[in-house]
């Protein structure tokens, strides 16, 4: 295998939860973008979505998109062919966090959050899947937590680190029941990330406080997913599925 200059020159990527100015998604768009790759970023809010495709360049695509709505994710994913008459790459990044105790987590808190994370990641995954197995493959990237491996230590309650944890799940039989087709499916598990995910929950301050303690010594960046995600997309991780990435400055090993 040869792999050299863009990573993406050419392919078709499509990224969820993609607008928020400090955030995970756009900051992967963006480095696909300088990658060589078209870009459809979806987000829950339209107008938002196209400001950031608009952002990254003119070749680039913004969606609306409620990744908890099966006829929605169904919807984007035609949009994105009608577009560009493939998807070679999805990263499934949308999501939605909340701070609760086990005991306070109620029905709809458990639906709303698990909607969004693992349902929306098996769906727009089942939308995506088809047309990668129909062009010969493609590469899915999974965005879970490091919140999902030790049961919280990041930010989200029990049904968050639940949902992120299943998705983790999600992604190895994905990638054991579509190798044979030449997709891939991988996770990611970012730690301490300095995004506003989290918003109200700490300040920024005390988030690079804590992150001290880490053995990198430094609070990640979203850049530093943006290039986990570049790599699993690209070819060079083409013997690479089924696996989960940590991306957490050493907060925790295995």
């Amino acid at each position: 295998m040869k792999v050299s200059g863009k990573l993406l020159e050419g392919r078709i990527a499509v990224v969820t939860g993609a607008s928020r100015e400090r955030g995970i998604g756009l900051a992967t768009a963006r480095l696909f973008a300088e990658h060589g790759a078209r870009v459809a970023l979806l987000d829950l809010d339209e107008a938002d979505a196209m400001k950031a495709a608009r952002d990254v360049g003119a070749q680039h695509i913004g969606i609306g998109c409620d990744v908890s709505d099966s006829t929605a994710c169904g919807t984007a994913v035609n949009r994105v062919l009608d577009w560009a008459g493939r998807i070679d790459v999805l990263v499934n990044n949308a999501g939605v966090t909340q701070r609760a105790g086990i005991m306070d987590i109620t029905a709809q808190d458990y639906e709303r959050v698990t909607g969004i994370i693992l349902k929306g990641t098996l769906q727009m995954s089942q939308c995506v899947i088809p047309h990668m197995a129909a062009q010969g493959g493609g590469s899915l990237v999974h965005i879970s937590s490091m919140s999902a491996q030790q049961g919280g230590g990041v930010f989200g309650g029990g049904h968050y680190c639940a949902a992120k944890a299943a998705v983790l799940g999600l992604s190895r039989a994905i990638a054991k029941e579509f190798g044979p087709k030449g997709i891939r499916s991988n996770a990611i598990t970012p730690g301490l990330i300095l995004t506003d995910f989290s918003r109200g929950a700490s300040s920024d301050e005390s988030k690079h406080e804590r992150a001290r303690e880490f053995p990198l010594a430094r609070i990640g960046q979203p850049a530093d997913i943006a290039g986990a995600c570049l790599y699993l997309a690209s070819d060079l991780s083409a013997f690479t599925t089924g696996t989960t990435l940590d991306v957490n400055g050493g907060a925790y090993m295995r």
